[in-house]
């Protein structure tokens, strides 16, 4: 069996005893006659498990346990203690003793309980390796970009992670909001407890209710048994509500008493539930605008508008294309088992000249099917979606050379004008009003256009 033991006892025929048995049983073991020599050993050896006395002069077992856990965090400890002596092997557990053995005990009553304690360590280890990676995995240099716009973002996100503040992440779908929301909880102070994350607009409005603040039995048709909310499930950590746009006016003014109160109740019940957490949302929707048009509350818009994290569109970090196209290239290489090198400088330009609407997420599955399907070698023109290789050049009338058969100038003028509204639109996360003051147009006039050329077709439901 794995696993270093310390043994500390006044009593040297109790530490010879367990010394030995435990070391039949196939255990690396320590032993210490006091104190002062058993925390020499944890700071200088890995020890998993120590086994005190409660009982010994100058520390006594309650005072080591308590040093052992500032010094050795993850270190389990097992107290022995005498029988008239149990009130005091409770305050070593309060200490963090993980059980106690009463004397005079049995050497093999000790066996099942060494290994259920080491078990324990082990999963203590694991769980907080993994704890690490996932920090590791969304600190903010996880989230990639070298522009002055996501360095902008860089630097608001690490002002505001280690608060309680909430937070409203802004940007078009595919931008990165729920990574932004990850790496912002696993930077907190909350990062050891939950992280829920609940898309409003994939549950149905009538469970989206239960699915928040839970349900008690019976309130509902279909509730057999009581549900335990997202909010309940957050407690103590943070909550991630993406696509908070979607809401229903009646869930705004029950989330609106959670951002004031940190209080709700499940459906069907009368009983108030307190909960401690920290509130990030998300939408790709101008919440301003919903509020002028009614679909939002206003209260509610300026408690979740706490701090704005706002993610720029790829278009507008074009810079960071070459740095994301590498990075997916290599994720995936490694996932799929292919071996595609790079991209040729002729591919990197179309890639890096394209408007991007899917944005991050776009590019990512552009780069997985294109390596899936390309399987070795360079990454070429040839390689790459139609929609993409064989973008016209007249969207950058700049570049347009007419050829010796000439072209049809109505034809490129129309073209550059479509793309010109789309791209207005895009910007203002289409919408009409903005849209029109970046094109300087009157609104009418473009809601003309757009019907006219039928480009309303292209526009997200």
């Amino acid at each position: 069996m794995n696993g270093n033991i310390l043994i500390v006892d006044d009593e040297a025929m109790i530490r010879r005893a367990l010394e030995k048995f435990l070391g039949d049983l196939g255990y690396k073991t320590w032993t210490a006659e006091n104190g002062k020599t058993a925390m020499e050993v944890i700071r200088s050896e890995s020890i998993n498990l120590v086994i005190t006395d409660l009982m010994m002069p100058e520390m006594n077992g309650v005072e080591l346990i308590s040093q052992v856990k500032q010094a050795s965090p993850n270190t389990v400890c097992i107290i022995m203690t005498a029988f008239g002596t149990i009130t005091s092997a409770v305050e070593g557990m309060k200490a963090g003793a993980y059980h106690y053995l009463t004397k005079p005990f049995e050497l093999d009553d000790i066996a099942s309980l060494v290994a259920t304690a080491l078990e324990h360590q082990a999963l203590k280890v694991e769980n907080a390796t993994l704890r690490r990676q996932l920090r590791s995995k969304y600190k903010f240099e996880g989230i990639l970009g070298t522009s002055a716009e996501m360095n902008s973002v860089f630097s608001l996100m690490e002002k505001v992670a280690d608060t309680d503040s909430t937070i409203l992440i802004l940007g078009e779908s595919g931008t990165g909001k729920e990574l932004v929301a990850k790496a912002i909880h696993y930077n907190s102070r909350r990062s050891e407890k939950p992280l829920v994350i609940v898309n409003c607009a994939a549950i149905p409005e009538n469970l989206l209710e239960s699915e928040l603040f839970g349900h008690v039995k019976g309130s509902f048709t279909g509730a057999y048994q009581a549900h335990e909310g997202h909010f309940a499930q957050a407690n103590g950590g943070t909550i991630f509500l993406d696509e908070i746009g979607e809401m229903s006016p009646k869930l705004q003014v029950k989330l609106l008493r959670v951002l004031q109160e940190r209080k709700y109740e499940p459906v069907g019940s009368t009983r108030t539930e307190n909960v401690d957490v920290r509130i990030i949302t998300a939408t790709n929707r101008d919440l301003e605008q919903e509020v002028k048009e009614g679909r939002f509350r206003e209260d509610l818009f300026y408690r979740l508008n706490v701090i704005p994290v706002k993610i720029p569109a790829l278009r507008n970090r074009h810079d960071d294309i070459p740095l994301l196209l590498n990075h997916f290239l290599k994720k995936s290489n490694e996932t799929n088992e292919r071996n595609v090198e790079g991209f040729t400088p002729e591919a990197l330009k179309v890639l890096c000249e394209y408007d991007w609407p899917g944005n991050v997420r776009e590019l990512e599955n552009l780069v997985e099917r294109t390596v899936v399907i390309k399987e070795i070698g360079w990454m070429d023109v040839s390689d790459l979606p139609e929609k993409i290789s064989k973008t016209p050049a007249h969207f950058h009338p700049q570049k347009v050379v007419i050829p010796d058969s000439g072209l049809s100038f109505n034809e490129i003028v129309n073209d550059f004008e479509n793309e010109l509204i789309l791209q207005a639109l895009r910007k203002c996360n289409w919408n009409k009003n903005k849209a029109a003051t970046l094109l300087q147009l009157n609104r009418t006039t473009l809601v003309e256009k757009i019907k006219k050329k039928q480009l309303d077709k292209t526009l997200p439901a």
